[in-house]
């Protein structure tokens, strides 16, 4: 019998796990691209209108497209932000000129994607072969204080609200103010709750402050969804969920979408698909299977193109690693992470979309308001 050499040794073992890197990856990309995808949140449209302002009307099918179908796509959120300037005043319009742009954009390349109102509506796109586009509101600056204005968002096709960014809005305190305020819902913010889950918008408690927070899961009768966080006990930054609060937004029925491009959320140093999963599996771990998604936050090439690099809001560290997962394109190396992890294929599906699917499918049973 030949000696095995303990270079033939090494030469074997450095094959196999060449082999089961591979299989890993095939077997990845094959259920990644056959499952149905849902990012919960991806701030593509400021892109979109910051090249209209420069008469570069194609940027979306040119970057954002390839982007969303090499990435398998088939829901995408689409939240809009208002940059500071427009925040106080000028809000409204703001909000409406983009909600009008999102509306052409479907139109513009209606055999790719469309507009939806209600879960059935989405099931219909993504059984065409469409991306199944959803607008939300991230912020909810143009409301104000007139809670009158979220029916008429609604009208317009908005299906998912947070009411404040890292700030204050006349709804609630933004996370931001964490540390000097707690502010809780205001009467305004605890009516326009109530409106939204009579008609059928789904409740983002993303960049909601810890006052407000607590509010919400004392109040909500519906499911709602943290579009793009991540959790508070490995990465501790006041965007994060508590340990408890991952819990009841779970008791509720809701879904947690993991930001998995903003390092800041996922680990400054190391942020890369693995340690994406970390945070799910924390998640799992907390809350169950049921309540864990996807909400990458791919907002870096909105930075890069408009300021140069990313601006950083209070409380973030000023270095970080760049995000392992990056662009819609990068989404797959969480599918194979999760399969390296042992991940069975049904609970894998229930990430990648599933979850916050049911929740879409639940709250969002209306169309057109008719009150």
């Amino acid at each position: 019998m030949r000696q095995v050499s303990n270079r033939d040794h090494l030469r074997r073992n450095s094959l196999r796990i060449r082999t089961g890197v591979v299989v890993n990856t095939l077997a990845g990309m094959t259920l990644h691209q056959d499952a149905v995808v849902v990012d919960c949140h991806n701030d593509l449209i400021l892109l979109v209108d910051h090249f209209d302002q420069r008469d570069q009307p194609g940027h979306f099918r040119d970057f954002w497209l390839p982007e969303l179908r090499a990435g398998g796509v088939d829901v995408q959120i689409l939240p809009i932000c208002l940059e500071q300037a427009f925040q106080s005043e000028g809000g409204l319009r703001r909000t409406l000129l983009l909600v009008e742009r999102i509306h052409r954009l479907a139109a513009e390349h209606s055999d790719d994607v469309a507009v939806c109102l209600t879960g059935a509506e989405i099931d219909a796109a993504v059984s065409a072969g469409k991306i199944a586009l959803v607008i939300a509101l991230e912020g909810a600056h143009g409301v104000g204080q007139d809670v009158a204005l979220v029916r008429t968002f609604h009208r317009v096709g908005v299906r998912v609200v947070s009411m404040a960014h890292f700030g204050r809005t006349f709804l609630a305190d933004g996370s931001g103010l964490d540390s000097t305020s707690r502010g809780r819902l205001t009467p305004q913010g605890i009516e326009a709750l109530r409106e939204m889950e009579a008609l059928g918008i789904v409740f983002d408690i993303s960049h909601l402050g810890l006052g407000g927070v607590e509010d919400v899961l004392e109040l909500a009768t519906r499911p709602f969804l943290a579009t793009h966080s991540a959790c508070l006990g490995i990465t501790d930054i006041h965007r994060n969920l508590h340990d408890d609060h991952i819990k009841q937004i779970a008791r509720l029925g809701g879904v947690i979408g993991v930001a998995a491009a903003i390092p800041f959320f996922i680990d400054p140093r190391h942020p890369t698909a693995d340690r994406v999963v970390d945070h799910i599996e924390r998640i799992v771990e907390l809350a169950g299977i049921d309540h864990v998604g996807l909400g990458p936050d791919f907002i870096d090439d909105y930075y890069q193109q408009v300021f140069g690099g990313l601006i950083l809001p209070p409380g973030f560290e000023a270095t970080t690693a760049h995000a392992e997962v990056a662009r819609p394109s990068d989404l797959p190396k969480i599918t194979e992470a999760l399969v390296r992890r042992g991940f069975a294929e049904s609970d894998i599906r229930k990430i990648l979309g599933g979850n916050v699917l049911r929740v879409l499918r639940e709250v969002m049973t209306s169309g057109a308001w008719h009150g």
